[in-house]
């Protein structure tokens, strides 16, 4: 059966853009710019219909796919983490890595183009939807990475799907070990509702944000820019993302006790992460065990993959590629 894909050659921020000239919006623009990025490194955005009997409820899923597939190279898939869509989170990355696999990068639901009716805001419902997208579009086996929350929806996958369909698992800065207590303790440490923080509202929500999650951030940015910013990435779907995020903090993976992956799996932390402290990072591969490896990069924060890009595109070059031993 033909899957059921639409092309998405014209993004609905490029669209917004162009029919509201008198209202320059820089994001979207840059947003626009990244969309040619990823065309120009071979990707092509495409939308998967699901229907309910894929993953538990009907959904269309965002995903960029290679233009032309490389037999001879292996399927990669980039997960997200919980703040803007796909593009803006491995940009860095999509350059070098495409040069040795064929990589398909998704926007989970409720981010981005990613769209569900459904109520179910589980990682277990990501992951369903994943690899129901996969499924469709002809991929039978492939590696994943994840990024804080996408770190979440990897580790799901794995478990879900098995060795059998997913290869090798690169989990970056994602608190999977954490207790119910400690995750709660965490939440509470903010003396403030979480989604505020992680949905910023407001200009100074947002330059908060950015200094919890990049180890340097730029000390000033100018306040029309961060409104452009929230308007454009958080204020569709907020509800949505509100409800994934109370799903997050309560459930976590979904399966308790956590289990143990069969695949080979690489854990990346930055050591000035903010978010979730480094002793998670340890817990994880300890709980992971001999298959496991842990590589802490000095000097970068959460979003490591913006902090560190060249370490964190090497380390999962080499892990996926069998070379991290001659790294």
């Amino acid at each position: 059966m033909e899957p059921a894909l639409k092309s998405t050659s014209l993004p609905a921020l490029a669209r917004r853009f162009l029919l509201f000239p008198n209202r320059l919006s820089l994001v979207s623009f840059q947003d626009l710019l990244l969309s040619r990025s990823f065309q120009r490194r071979g990707l092509i955005p495409v939308s998967v219909d699901l229907p309910p009997s894929a993953a538990g409820a009907a959904a269309t899923i965002h995903i960029w796919i290679p233009a032309e597939p490389r037999h001879s190279l292996p399927p990669l898939v980039l997960i997200h983490g919980f703040g803007a869509n796909a593009k803006w989170q491995w940009d860095r990355q999509i350059g070098p890595l495409s040069r040795f696999f064929n990589l398909y990068v998704p926007d989970l639901i409720h981010f981005g183009g990613s769209r569900s009716d459904g109520k179910d805001f589980s990682v277990g419902f990501q992951s369903r939807c994943l690899a129901a997208a996969m499924k469709q579009l002809g991929v039978s086996k492939y590696s994943v990475v994840g990024i804080s929350y996408g770190g979440y929806v990897a580790y799901r996958l794995a478990t879900d799907a098995g060795p059998a369909v997913v290869d090798r698992v690169v989990i970056m800065t994602a608190g999977i070990g954490a207790t119910a207590e400690e995750t709660k303790a965490l939440a509470e440490k903010e003396k403030r509702d979480v989604s505020e923080i992680l949905l910023p509202r407001k200009p100074e929500d947002l330059m908060a944000l950015m200094r919890r999650s990049v180890h340097r951030p730029p000390r000033w940015m100018p306040t029309f820019l961060l409104r452009d910013f929230i308007e454009v990435m958080y204020t569709e779907h907020r509800k949505e993302r509100v409800e994934l995020l109370k799903e997050l903090l309560t459930k976590g993976v979904g399966i308790d006790p956590l289990p143990v992956l069969d695949q080979e799996t690489l854990i990346i932390w930055g050591d000035q992460d903010n978010v979730f402290p480094l002793h998670l990072a340890h817990r994880l591969q300890r709980h992971l065990g001999e298959k496991s490896t842990l590589e802490i990069i000095p000097d970068a924060g959460h979003a490591l993959q913006l902090d560190k890009s060249n370490c964190v595109t090497d380390l999962i070059e080499n892990f996926m590629l069998d070379k991290l031993d001659d790294s």
